[in-house]
């Protein structure tokens, strides 16, 4: 099937953050409709395109169905049984990433090197242990409780006092709410994501190269957010994507997973060390990526889906992208979404909209208002042979909108002018 093919597309989404795919994806000329879980996220997408209120009565409608969240797999695995075309995840792969002791044994399994890390049920006993095993740690959730990304904490302390100052404090605050939480030895080095996408069969070329920046402010200060922006690169071959993903190739293909997988490592002189897979699109990862893939994005979905190998087109040099974010963003606070952000407008001095990807809004003629909860407004990408010009052209766009009570990393991209020569010194680049 050729480009210029108008299909339809039924995208499944747990938040809403796949808006800006499904509204590119209606933009190259498809039909799309969108489905959203969470209720309070709900009008996200109004006015951009077509919402359904039960995404099972257009299952039949869609030529594919596009999942933008790891939980889906069983429901993707029936889909597919029944001959549907599913971008999405499989048991397995939501278990790879929901299930952190499963993902470390299976990474095992690959011959694939890890750091040690130890499961606890309960605060008093990883205290007790870091007292016996003093050492910097870091505190990482298991199961849904993982989703509150600011409860990940990296110690600093090389003894772990850091560490047990806040299990103490999650257990006054928590108590047994809290689940399961893994210690893991804190490695020092680059912090460095490899991704691919996958057919069902093998993963598609080129791999994608991400450096993600968490911490809400400038200089890597303040509370730890899902992300604040990132920088990424395209690349034929990469050496930590032959020593960690690439292992995973035939049990992908066994598990006929037909989407997005990403792993994130630490790496230094001594080797790569994986932290964690995320098997679904990444979030804003997949906007950026976006921003650096010369074919329709609809498109490239449908092909992958489809199974059907090919090598995706991709931009030279850099992808960047910036969240900009309004109150309570990160934290979770209704009162003051509604004080400060609830239906705040997205302003464009020029009305230009290039690399200006829509988060969590609604369009109400031709507005863009703010809606959902959590106050993430917009992603702002540039692109550029050299980091710098990408960090230009980036934040050139930013300037040209206006959004009451905004705010935004002004660094991304920073990292890698020190960090590329780390990785070129220990020969990952």
């Amino acid at each position: 099937m050729e480009s210029g093919i108008k299909r339809n597309f039924l995208f499944i989404s747990r938040w809403g953050e796949s808006l800006d795919i499904a509204y590119a994806t209606l933009l190259e000329g498809n039909l799309v409709k969108m489905f959203i879980e969470d209720k309070p996220s709900k009008e996200i997408g109004f006015g951009f395109v077509t919402k359904v209120k039960d995404w099972k009565k257009h299952k039949d409608w869609a030529d594919i169905i596009i999942f933008d969240y790891t939980g889906y797999g069983k429901i993707c695995q029936q889909l597919r049984a029944s001959g549907k075309i599913v971008f999405g995840g499989s048991e397995y792969t939501d278990q790879l990433e929901l299930d952190r002791n499963f993902g470390h044994d299976e990474l095992q399994k690959h011959k694939v090197k890890i750091i040690p890390s130890k499961e606890f049920q309960n605060f008093q006993s990883a205290i007790t242990y870091i007292e016996k095993h003093p050492d910097s740690y870091v505190i990482k959730p298991c199961g849904e409780i993982q989703e509150l990304k600011q409860l990940l904490f990296v110690g600093n302390d090389d003894e772990g006092k850091d560490v047990i100052r806040v299990l103490k404090a999650y257990e006054k605050s928590w108590g047994n709410n809290f689940g399961n939480f893994q210690l893991q030895r804190k490695v020092k080095g680059v912090e460095i994501s490899v991704s691919a996408f996958f057919n069902g069969k093998e993963f598609i070329k080129p791999v994608n190269i991400t450096f993600e920046h968490k911490k809400l402010f400038p200089k890597e200060l303040g509370v730890s957010t899902g992300e604040m922006g990132s920088s990424m690169f395209w690349s034929k071959e990469s050496p930590i994507f032959k020593s960690t993903l690439q292992k995973f190739e035939s049990t992908l293909a066994k598990k006929d997973f037909r989407g997005h997988i990403d792993i994130n490592c630490i790496v230094n002189g001594h080797g790569i060390f994986p932290l964690e897979f995320t098997s679904r699109f990444g979030f804003p990862q997949i906007f950026i990526q976006r921003a650096g893939i010369h074919e329709p994005i609809g498109n490239m979905l449908y092909k992958i889906a489809n199974g059907e190998n090919f090598t995706i087109n991709v931009k030279k040099g850099f992808q960047i992208g910036v969240f900009m974010v309004v109150p309570p963003f990160p934290f979770d606070d209704k009162k003051t979404f509604e004080l400060f952000s609830k239906d705040s407008v997205v302003i464009f001095k020029k009305e230009v909209k290039e690399g200006i990807h829509p988060m969590h809004l609604k369009n109400i003629n031709g507005e863009w208002l703010i809606t959902g909860n959590t106050g993430i407004a917009l992603l702002v990408t540039g692109t550029g042979i050299t980091m710098r010009d990408a960090q230009k052209t980036m934040y050139g766009r930013v300037s040209n909108i206006i959004v009451n009570n905004s705010y935004y990393r002004t660094d991304i991209g920073d990292r890698w002018f020190d960090e590329s020569d780390k990785l070129m010194s220990w020969g990952l680049l």
